[in-house]
């Protein structure tokens, strides 16, 4: 009974300590220091904890009660828990005080502890930096390391050589860790030189690694120095110069790994970098025998020629398809050939009933349920195109059933809405893209919000649904590349229908088709009249950012860019743009990373 009443009593006085420990940590933060100073004053006499200790010198500094601070470190420094850190301590008390020889003295005294004993360097180190003493921070840390080579400081003393801003400085000390090859992990270097370079190529910092790297891969050539090279040449979007660092890497290593090299080249191909990419998947031909990956590399080169393509040069993209699939045959290592081939033929040559006879051909291959999910997918796209509406419908059901709790039922479930959004059954579009909103893939989710708000926006403006039918007739010409009649057709609702809900969503739209024909100042035109005549609605996001965009990539003048994004940092926080502005508007500014 007695044991249970003492194991009572003794949680009770944990909890009250507890709690009291969070009281005064609330009321240090809160800057009311008397108070936080009596409950500090407690904990530390009950339990002398290094953290409490920490907390009541703060306290008595910020009442500038440096005397009593003093006392309690010197009983430290005077007891068994001695610790050079205190002496670290002593010396900043004096420094708050203006007493600089002082205060110098107690830094001496830490450091020659440090000489006396190498183990002391972590913390005394730490010490210095914590009271924002970066000089000797890193002498602490330097002179460690030259009485004991085993210690592993490299790290801290690079990012105190950050701290003070001598960017030189600290890419030698990281770049002195690589040559040592101790305690080194290209990640962690990499993830701090980041904080300090940006996108920009010409930024100071970025031309001063990329100097000094170079510098070393001349004098002691490395396969290190070469992916260090590749990554910034990533981070500046260089992938020209990125592809001859992977093609060094590559010759160099002793294994036969080009993972890096097909991630380089999809990079490129995302970028809108083709000539680059088009180099990397016909450097992976060359040097791979996986057919996995020759499919994909070939495959990857004509969905670009697709895209700069037109109807002269569709002959021989549809002969270069016939002849992949003709080498590797049509089996299940080629199905996303097979697929992109019938899109190419639907899509491009408008050959629907070609395309479909091809992928019903694709659906007697023996396929798992995924496969066969996307070849379906693929199929009902098709019959949208061709605009048999309920068969397409069919199938994005069935994929619905087949793929349940996975992103492509997800995708098939929009795209029957989408689907009945285009024939005029706004009703059940509106129920599936209610499902939608809930999505798990923010993409999905987005697109689903935005057709929904299209819809029930404009639903009960007309009872008749007439300018929204046109719209829907346009965003079909649209999905079936029929872009100058799909601008005609909005050309209708702006004329007719202005000042109705749906012209904003109108003149983004068309916007985007414009973008498409290159013609940009048209669709500067549509952007910056959403701006202006509809800064409170859902479009005035996408049209900032489109506009930020637009200069900056296609009209060449970053300079007009800086206000639109800065627009979105500023007064749209919860924009879905808001991270992708603010990185955009710090790479114009030429602020660090």
């Amino acid at each position: 009974m007695k044991a249970i009443s003492f194991l009572i009593c003794t949680l009770f006085a944990f909890q009250v300590f507890a709690q009291e420990e969070i009281l005064a940590k609330q009321y240090f933060d809160g800057g009311e220091f008397e108070k936080a100073l009596v409950l500090y004053e407690k904990l530390y006499a009950g339990t002398p904890r290094t953290n409490y200790l920490e907390s009541l010198i703060k306290c008595y500094q910020q009442l500038e009660r440096y005397e009593e601070a003093e006392s309690v470190l010197l009983e430290r420094v005077n007891g068994t828990a001695f610790s050079p850190m205190y002496f670290v301590e002593l010396g900043y008390n004096h420094a708050l005080q203006g007493e600089k020889e002082k205060a110098r003295g107690y830094y001496e005294k830490a450091m020659k502890a440090v000489e006396d004993r190498p183990a002391y360097t972590y913390s005394v180190g730490r010490g210095f930096k914590e009271k924002n003493l970066l000089d000797e921070a890193i002498a602490v840390y330097e002179k460690g390391k030259e009485l004991d080579p085993r210690m592993s400081v490299d790290y801290q003393i690079a990012q105190l050589y950050g701290e003070k801003g001598d960017v030189e400085k600290m890419y030698n000390s990281l770049l002195n860790l690589i040559v040592s090859r101790q305690n080194f992990n290209l990640t962690n270097i990499q993830r701090i030189i980041s904080r300090f370079i940006t996108d920009d190529a010409s930024h100071p910092n970025n031309v001063l690694l990329r100097k000094l790297v170079l510098k070393r891969a001349q004098s002691s050539p490395d396969i290190l120095w070469n992916e260090l090279l590749s990554w910034l040449f990533i981070r500046q979007k260089q992938y020209a110069s990125a592809f001859t660092q992977e093609k060094a890497i590559f010759r160099r290593s002793e294994a036969v790994n080009l993972q890096s090299v097909i991630d380089l080249g999809t990079l490129a191909m995302d970028d809108g970098d083709n000539e680059t990419a088009t180099a990397v998947f016909e450097f992976i031909i060359e040097n791979t025998g996986v057919v996995s990956v020759l499919v994909r590399a070939h495959l990857n080169i004509l969905q670009m020629q697709i895209a700069q393509g037109d109807a002269d040069t569709y002959k021989a993209i549809e002969g270069q398809f016939r002849v992949l699939l003709e080498e590797y045959g049509m089996n299940n290592s080629t199905l996303d050939v097979q697929i992109a081939y019938a899109r190419f033929v639907a899509f491009q040559m408008e050959d629907t009933g070609r395309a479909e006879t091809f992928l019903k051909q694709s659906l007697e291959l023996p396929l798992n349920v995924r496969q066969e999910a996307q070849v379906k997918m693929a199929y009902a796209d098709v019959l949208v195109y061709s605009e048999k509406f309920n068969r397409a419908l069919i199938y994005y059901s069935q994929v619905q059933k087949m793929m349940k709790n996975d992103v492509i039922a997800q995708e098939a479930r929009f795209k029957v809405a989408q689907t009945s959004f285009y024939k005029g059954d706004f009703d059940w579009a509106l129920t599936q893209l209610k499902v939608l909103r809930e999505s798990a893939s923010q993409l999905i989710a987005n697109d689903a919000m935005q057709l929904s708000l299209l819809i029930s926006d404009n639903i009960l403006e007309d009872s008749t649904h007439t300018a929204l039918k046109i719209y829907a007739r346009a965003d079909l010409y649209a999905y079936q590349n029929k872009n100058e009649k799909a601008i005609a057709l909005l050309d209708t609702v702006l004329a007719n229908h202005r000042g109705e809900s749906i012209e904003d969503e109108t003149l983004f739209r068309q916007a985007t088709l414009f973008e498409k024909q290159r013609r940009f100042e048209q669709a500067e035109y549509n952007y910056l009249k959403i701006v202006e005549f509809y800064p409170y609605d859902i479009w005035v996001d996408d049209a900032l950012y489109a506009l930020g965009q637009l200069y900056e990539y296609r009209l060449k003048t970053p300079d007009k860019a800086i206000p639109y994004y800065e627009k979105i940092i500023f007064e749209r926080e919860d924009s879905i743009y808001f991270v992708e502005a603010r990185k955009a508007y710090r790479r114009l500014r030429g602020d660090g990373a």
